[in-house]
């Protein structure tokens, strides 16, 4: 399995508390056992490719009560 970082979003629409949305996500990563260093305006998190992918689809599901927008850079090339 190959391994990759990834630079991630998530952005809930038309939520009152945008908050809820994006830490149901990063707790639904963590779940899968991967490390998320959240930041400002986007988080971090490393490891297998497959899970990693798998963890994306889960932060989406979580963060979309209603609309949302997942934004998602992944790389093979960067150091991890």
């Amino acid at each position: 399995m190959q391994q990759v970082s990834c630079q991630f979003s998530v952005y809930p629409l038309g939520a009152s508390d945008l908050g809820a949305g994006i830490d149901a996500a990063l707790a639904t990563v963590q779940r899968r056992g991967l490390s998320v260093q959240p930041g400002a305006m986007s988080s971090i998190v490393n490891g297998p490719s497959e899970e990693v992918f798998a963890a994306l689809g889960d932060a989406f599901e979580a963060a979309a009560s209603g609309g949302c927008v997942l934004v998602a850079t992944v790389s093979n090339a960067c150091p991890i």
